[in-house]
């Protein structure tokens, strides 16, 4: 399917580096292990896979990419799986992965940014429009030309929570894995262009990365009472057959929980590493090569599309300064399309209004998220997908 698609024609021989690069790691993969994993044991497969993903989570934590816990066992379960490995995930703890995911989005989602909101809403409603109608139109583009199947183009082009829209698109219809791809991808661009933006208005020494304290002191009945709202929340969601509900049920009872001051979400670093580990397990074992030289074929597209949206929420930013009296640093980090972790970490260390900036994050992100399935279904229809 995706290795006849119509995309594949489009781009002459020789291919850049990092198109042939994807396109042949299959194949490299095979000769270092000798054949490849298809005859391996489980259990050797399983060892690979959990060497290989703390090594590369080790290397995406280093060069300080937020969203390295997912990042570092999605690559790992990709390399396994172009080798020819075997290795077949249960579906509970993938389940209960994304009730984590939608805990940690609820424990983001304060009255304090709610109430930004509204105060300026008229300013948040103009610039959270633009972003997703530039965000929309280049998924639109992506999809009209083809570049990948389905409404694939559509969520990854969705600006924001890059974890969330990649589990609710699969709910609805789309290829996860190409979905996935597009999302961390820009996830690294903005993370990159961000952080070069803040170096030019805040020179700073760099300071070292920061040590994750893996168990740090918590509170029991806040962990105990969070494992309860996923436990439930996710398993009701299955019984009742909830589009993306593992995620959104638990995401949408713990913000009015947590909010009204009924319960208060407890995510260890441990519990997050955990479940970032098996949704990135889950999306990975799924590539295949068709996939990998789907995704090399259909890079130059989608990087520039990328490049694009930066550009354009750049483009937002500069009239933002100009009609509201934001400062430059604040403004683009406050329309910068999607990465919000990176963009927090970037704020705070910064010297910028980070109400501001997370306000603007959240509340598209909220948009994104009510508005999402609704959008790719109006584009799919008007796109004969």
């Amino acid at each position: 399917m995706y290795a006849a698609s119509a995309t594949s024609s489009r781009y002459p021989a020789p291919l850049p580096a990092i198109q042939r690069f994807l396109m042949n790691v299959p194949e490299w993969i095979g000769r270092i292990l000798g054949g490849g994993l298809s005859s391996r044991g489980i259990g050797l497969q399983w060892a690979i896979l959990l060497g290989l993903s703390i090594l590369f989570f080790l290397l995406l934590h280093a060069t300080r990419l937020p969203a390295a816990l997912l990042l570092g066992p999605m690559a790992a379960a990709i390399v396994v799986a172009a080798a020819g490995g075997s290795i077949r995930l249960p579906m509970r703890p993938f389940i209960i992965a994304q009730g984590v995911i939608g805990c940690l989005i609820a424990l983001s989602i304060r009255p304090a940014a709610l109430a930004e909101m509204l105060h300026d809403w008229p300013l948040f409603l103009v610039v959270i429009g633009s972003v997703l109608l530039a965000s929309n139109a280049l998924g639109w583009l992506l999809t009209r030309w083809q570049v990948l199947p389905g409404t694939t183009a559509i969520w990854g082009s969705s600006p924001g929570a890059a974890s969330a829209m990649t589990l609710m698109a699969e709910a609805f219809g789309a290829d996860i894995r190409l979905v996935a791809f597009m999302q961390y991808l820009r996830v690294v661009f903005v993370a990159i262009v961000a952080s070069a933006v803040s170096s030019i208005w805040v020179a700073a020494p760099v300071a070292p990365v920061p040590e994750i304290v893996w168990f740090p002191a918590i509170s029991w009945l806040g962990l105990a009472q969070t494992l309860i709202l996923i436990a439930l929340g996710s398993s009701l969601a299955v019984r009742l057959r909830i589009p993306a509900g593992p995620l959104l049920v638990p995401l949408v009872v713990g913000v009015v929980l947590q909010n009204t001051g009924m319960m208060e979400i407890v995510l260890p670093p441990w519990l997050l590493a955990a479940s970032y580990a098996f949704v990135g397990w889950n999306i990975g074992s799924r590539f295949t090569r068709p996939i990998l030289v789907h995704a090399a074929r259909a890079l130059p597209r989608v990087v520039a599309s990328i490049l694009t949206l930066i550009a354009i929420c750049g483009g937002i930013a500069a009239i933002l300064v100009w009609v509201a009296d934001v400062d430059p640093l604040t403004a683009y980090l406050a329309t910068s399309p999607g990465g919000a972790d990176s963009v927090a970490i970037i704020a705070a260390s910064s010297d910028v209004d980070v109400a501001f900036v997370m306000a603007m994050q959240t509340s598209r992100f909220i948009v994104v998220l009510l508005t999402g399935p609704a959008i790719a279904r109006f584009i799919a229809k008007r796109t004969g997908v």
